[in-house]
């Protein structure tokens, strides 16, 4: 069982690594977080989109759990998504988030996912939805096990 983040995109830069980091170091198993940084496509718009959604389907397995990060998805709150988390795991299933590159993803990959979940309706900077994912799996690791870090 692992939780991995797949993401398009360059390495985090300073200011998000320094929060994504402080969280990461937090996480235990099986909430501990392996990155997956694939680089953008060198081509553009649905070129882009189909050459990086390619890529990223060659990172999966037929048994993996796989949540992508899309505006259009459903809304979750941090119970909900400490829920997911756990019952995938607690299944044995290799969980897996997706995070698309600058055009997004191909259809190939929202068949793919078991989930498709947004973090707001809002659009966010890559950078900056890395850091709240890291931030948002601690809050689930924290719910699951019952500790105060999240208050309702």
């Amino acid at each position: 069982m692992t939780l991995k983040i797949i993401a398009v995109g360059k390495k985090h830069e300073p200011w998000a690594a320094d929060g994504i980091d402080r969280y990461q170091k937090r996480l235990k198993r099986p909430f501990d977080v392996e990155w997956v940084l694939l680089p953008h496509s060198a081509r553009e718009g649905l070129t882009a989109r189909q050459d990086e959604s390619e890529r990223i389907l060659s990172r999966l397995n037929a048994n993996d759990y796989v949540i992508l990060l899309d505006e259009k998805g459903k809304m979750l709150d941090s119970p909900g998504l400490s829920r997911v988390l756990l019952q995938s795991l607690e299944q044995s299933r290799s969980v897996v988030i997706v995070i698309g590159g600058a055009y997004g993803v191909d259809e190939s990959i929202h068949a793919r996912a078991n989930l498709v979940w947004s973090l707001s309706e809002l659009v966010f900077p890559h950078q900056l939805v890395r850091l709240i994912l890291a931030e948002q799996l601690y809050r689930a690791q924290e719910i699951a096990a019952g500790n105060p870090y999240h208050h309702e």
